[in-house]
């Protein structure tokens, strides 16, 4: 096998990482809130139902902003539902789950999780554009950020929140391109009602940031228009266009979903195009930048038939896929294609959090366990923190039948504040061990503090309940960085993740 190589050098940058980068999302969908983060009857759930078996998960994941309520469930959400006692909440039919949700969970019980996950959790809530418009999203921003001093904010406090939310970043609707989403618009109507809805939160706040909705993925008929048209009206009003899209191995093409990251940077790389252009057209200095917030591997073709089949039950089981050794060497390497733009994506949602198609999996009554996608995510958010370094790779490369020529590395580099650089690499080959040579200039870094890799001989090994610690990373031996070079070997099939110092 030839050597894959490339060159570090603290002169050739792409960007600081925004921790926002490292954020997730936590939808009222299946079993993601109810029996996942909160359970009142759970042996660990503490004073407010929440589930501190999950915490101490959620914190060791390392996650940032969390996005909430949803997702398709955005669409159907009634806000004012969500607040209260508790015993006073309606019960409602979600129409994009074909659920019923009970409103247990609300928005005050979302804000005490991010408070116990810890400081670096933010708030990043969607406001519903789909049944509802610009009075909803005002009426939402005033009850959860005044401080107090009028009739939802008053509420607000009545509830037992003296203290504002502190709201910050909102997204205005979830994939309003899609015609399965419920309030579906054309994008000159969406465009409209979303520069509607910012330019009326903005007189509120003028320091909100927020998400304008982009398309559900670049397959999309009306990609790249609907960017386009959208960004036309909202330009001057937005901060962020979002970004979704979701990977699993169609037709058993194996080698196509292990270059899944492929088509994730020609995803960014259009969207970046796409809004420099208007821009351009546009005459205007501002930048905007990307939230690529629902990211992950789904086995989305088993959705469809699931939930036709449900009959409007409380949290169902629904996603809740299993994910394997090469789930996760793709997972990580989703990961390397948010890290390798992090000039410009600046926020980043993995979805979803818990049981849904997520890193961490409960059951009701009984444990928590981390799947094999929670370690190339908690690695990335713990050594992930700093300025990535321009890595091009010069790698041995494999044929794909969607995305054609691929390598067979996909790497990426970051420097943090104190010198020390963590290499992320992925090795595609299915069945080749992969050389790695590193020429490193200019970083004085002197040795190798770890290399640790997820790999397994069964490429199909998963975490069950069963079996929680089956797939675990294991220590690599022989990494060596000598005369400011670095070699190693990258097993076959396998997550990668180099510090040195």
């Amino acid at each position: 096998m030839r050597t894959a190589r490339f060159t570090l050098d603290p002169a050739f940058t792409v960007g600081e990482v925004n921790p926002r980068l490292f954020g997730s999302f936590v939808e009222h969908l299946g079993r993601c809130v109810y029996t996942g983060i909160f359970e009142p009857d759970h042996p660990t759930a503490d004073a407010e139902g929440l589930r501190t078996d999950v915490l101490d998960l959620v914190r060791e994941l390392g996650v940032t902003a969390v996005r909430y309520p949803g997702g398709n469930f955005v669409s159907g959400y009634k806000w004012e539902d969500s607040v209260g006692p508790v015993e006073d909440r309606p019960r409602r039919l979600d129409l994009a789950w074909r659920s019923t949700e009970t409103n247990r969970f609300g928005l005050s019980e979302y804000i005490a999780f991010l408070r116990k996950i810890g400081p670096r959790a933010e708030p990043m809530m969607a406001v519903n554009l789909g049944t509802r418009g610009v009075a909803e999203a005002l009426e939402l921003q005033e009850y959860a950020n005044h401080p107090s001093g009028t009739a939802l904010s008053d509420l607000r406090v009545e509830h037992g929140d003296k203290d504002p939310f502190g709201i910050r970043l909102w997204c205005l609707g979830n994939e309003m391109d899609g015609p399965w989403q419920t309030g579906h618009k054309t994008a000159e109507e969406y465009g409209r009602i979303a520069a509607e809805t910012a330019r009326a939160m903005r007189q509120i706040d003028p320091g909100v940031e927020l998400v304008a909705c982009g398309s559900s993925g670049q397959s999309m008929e009306t990609f790249a228009e609907w960017e386009a048209t959208v960004l036309k009206e909202t330009y001057d009003l937005v901060d962020h266009i979002s970004l979704h899209a979701y990977y699993e191995p169609l037709d058993g093409d194996v080698d196509s979903f292990l270059a899944s990251a492929v088509d994730m940077e020609s995803f960014i790389e259009n969207v970046v195009a796409t809004c420099d252009h208007v821009g351009a057209r546009l005459k205007s200095k501002k930048r905007i930048n990307l939230s690529f917030d629902e990211w992950n591997v789904w086995y989305m073709t088993r959705t469809q038939a699931e939930v036709s089949a449900l009959d409007w039950p409380e949290a169902p089981r629904l996603l809740e896929d299993n994910y394997s050794v090469m789930d996760a060497v793709v997972f990580g390497s989703l990961l390397i294609a948010l890290l390798r733009h992090a000039d410009r994506v600046t926020v980043a949602c993995l979805a979803q959090l818990v049981n849904v198609i997520a890193p961490i999996m409960t059951e009701p009554g009984g444990p928590a366990w981390r799947q094999t996608t929670f370690f190339p995510f908690a690695q990335a958010s713990k050594y992930g923190r700093g300025e990535v370094l321009d890595v091009r790779v010069d790698s041995p490369t494999y044929e794909t039948k969607r995305y054609g020529e691929a390598d067979l590395l996909h790497a990426t580099a970051v420097r943090a504040g104190d010198g020390t650089v963590t290499v992320f690499a992925v090795n595609r080959s299915r069945t080749e061990p992969l050389p790695l040579d590193v020429a490193l200039s200019g970083l004085g870094l002197t040795s190798v503090v770890e290399h640790s890799a997820l790999a397994d001989a069964d490429p199909d090994a998963r975490n069950t309940l069963a079996e929680p610690e089956r797939v675990v990373p294991h220590p690599v031996d022989g990494t060596a960085l000598d005369g400011g070079r670095l070699s190693a070997v990258l097993e076959p099939l396998s997550w990668n993740v180099i510090r040195l110092a």
